[in-house]
């Protein structure tokens, strides 16, 4: 169904060039027009032609860049922030991981302070070690751990302080391309500072909203992003332990055999957690492979714990804590566990099944 011989000579059954025609095509030129009849094998190919590219980034040595800038570069107005974007090689220097994501490593020093900001794009943090940092979303102070997800909805007023003595780093992932090429963003600068130093260990959104299977009677009101500002490591690890407890078993409650796994979800709506982004964490038993699949749309991964590899369109990739990939759309992927693996991962897969893009071939093996 998806074979890529199906694909159509470059520029099949052209006419014959002949001084009329090319008066035509120097018309068109003149007139900024391009005849479909050139165009329509990269318009619309058989099935995808990404032009970001499959690409590992390793921890090991993006960390000490972060930490270099540290030293270096100031946090403050004008900058902003001290994040340094992953820019996928095939997508011609900008700083996007595909044509819809971002992602980003962002630094912050002993009791440094980044000032409040707001952007119509869509954010989140996830902090695969270190603490110590407090980000405040609209006021309210959310603390930053080990193995967190924490949510900046688009158009929330966000900074970020560091409490502590020691340095912090994290990933943050947003829809910028998507903003940027859709023209649809805003931006605005907030204080100077943060609008709360507090350091609670829960921020007011978890207090209200983070209790299992209750909802408060003063937010039935369903909201486009999910009013939790932190999704804690302590609930995921505890679901993706009982998924592959149930099932040794015999319950059927993995997603595939030895491949536990868990959807962040919005809990006034049951969907994603923002509208363009989704975010998933997946556990992997020790020597387990993943069938090969290929998707519509984009996906990051990073990895949480654990040693493994990803193998990208027949490639692998040795993969060890903090490490980055990205699996451009409908480039063949599938996961392979040496240990225990978790990974964390966002796609833009609310943006594709929105509007009705979405397609997944997964290759079991069935003759």
């Amino acid at each position: 169904m998806f074979d890529e011989k199906e694909d159509a000579p470059a520029h099949a059954m052209q006419p014959e060039d002949t001084p009329e025609l090319r008066a035509l095509y120097k018309g068109f030129e003149e007139q900024h027009l391009l005849p479909l009849w050139t165009q329509l094998g990269d318009l619309m190919p058989v099935h995808p032609k990404p032009r970001a590219v499959p690409y590992v980034w390793k921890w090991a040595e993006l960390l000490p860049l972060a930490q270099r800038s540290g030293e270096l570069v100031p946090v403050g107005r004008g900058g902003e922030r001290r994040a340094l974007g992953l820019a996928n090689p095939g997508l011609g220097g900008h700083a996007y991981v595909s044509p819809t994501l971002w992602a980003a490593i962002q630094y912050l020093g002993p009791k440094e302070t980044a000032p409040e900001h707001r952007h119509s794009q869509n954010a989140f943090r996830f902090v695969v070690e270190g603490e110590g940092v407090w980000t405040v979303v609209n006021g309210d102070p959310v603390r930053m751990s080990r193995g967190d997800l924490l949510l900046t909805p688009g158009w929330h007023f966000h900074g970020h302080h560091n409490d502590t003595d020691k340095p912090m780093a994290w990933i943050d992932g947003l829809d910028i391309p998507f903003a940027q090429q859709n023209d649809v963003g805003f931006f605005e600068f907030g204080s100077d500072r943060v609008t709360d130093y507090a350091t609670p260990r829960f921020s007011r959104g978890e207090r209200l909203w983070c209790h299992p299977g209750l909802r408060p009677l003063s937010g039935l009101r369903d909201t486009v992003s999910s009013p939790i500002g932190a999704y804690r490591w302590e609930h995921t690890d505890r679901a993706l332990t009982e998924q592959l407890l149930l099932e040794e078993e015999g319950q059927p409650a993995t997603v595939e055999q030895g491949h536990a796994a868990i959807r962040y979800v919005n809990p006034t709506t049951g969907g994603d957690v923002m509208p363009t982004i989704r975010c998933e964490f997946h556990r992997l038993r020790a020597g387990t492979e993943t069938p090969t699949r290929r998707e519509v749309g984009s996906t990051v991964f990073q990895v949480f714990e654990g040693r493994g590899g990803v193998v990208i369109d027949g490639v692998t990739h040795k993969l060890d804590i903090g490490d980055m990939f990205v699996i451009p759309s409908w480039v063949p992927w599938s996961l392979q566990a040496e240990t225990q693996f978790d990974l964390f991962r966002f796609s833009d897969a609310p943006i594709i099944e929105r509007l009705n893009f979405a397609r997944t071939h997964v290759d079991r093996g069935e003759p």
